[in-house]
């Protein structure tokens, strides 16, 4: 008769805490910069079935994710579906995750400012960036046209 594992409640994976009760492919999705695409081809070239519980993986199954996250392109993952494409400095693809994610956005957005593009002035003017309409939403404050009965 097999011997039940234990199922840790808490999982420590890519510098965030994740529920180990939940499926692999679930729980990697609560990293920032992880989504269900990215988690699948990085569990299929890790050798891991996506629905096992992330509580039952081993420390060497746990470290095999977190290498192919770290070296994608040592295992054959396209650049296509990385979330940092042709990186305008190194012109390579990675994956950033947990805060490199918010820290990159910043960088790109202050080069956008500094470079005065149309994107960056918007950024600068807190207005909408990518052509939404703003005659009436993205208001911020007082409401406009709107006057309660007396």
């Amino acid at each position: 008769m097999s011997e039940a594992r234990e199922i840790r409640k808490i999982v420590r994976l890519l510098n965030t805490t994740l529920d180990g009760t939940k499926p692999v492919s679930a729980a990697l999705t609560y990293v920032k910069g992880l989504n269900h695409t990215l988690i699948r081809a990085i569990l299929f070239k890790a050798g891991i079935d996506p629905f096992r519980r992330l509580g039952e993986l081993t420390e060497e199954e746990l470290g095999r994710i977190e290498h192919v996250v770290n070296n994608p392109s040592e295992y054959g993952l396209p650049w296509w579906i990385m979330n940092r494409q042709k990186d305008p400095r190194t012109n390579k693809s990675w994956i950033l995750t947990g805060d490199d994610v918010s820290w990159v956005m910043t960088q790109d957005i202050n080069v956008m400012k500094k470079i005065r593009s149309w994107k960056g002035i918007r950024h600068e003017l807190g207005l909408k960036v990518r052509g939404q309409r703003t005659k009436t939403t993205g208001r911020r404050g007082r409401t406009v046209g709107y006057q309660r009965k007396k």
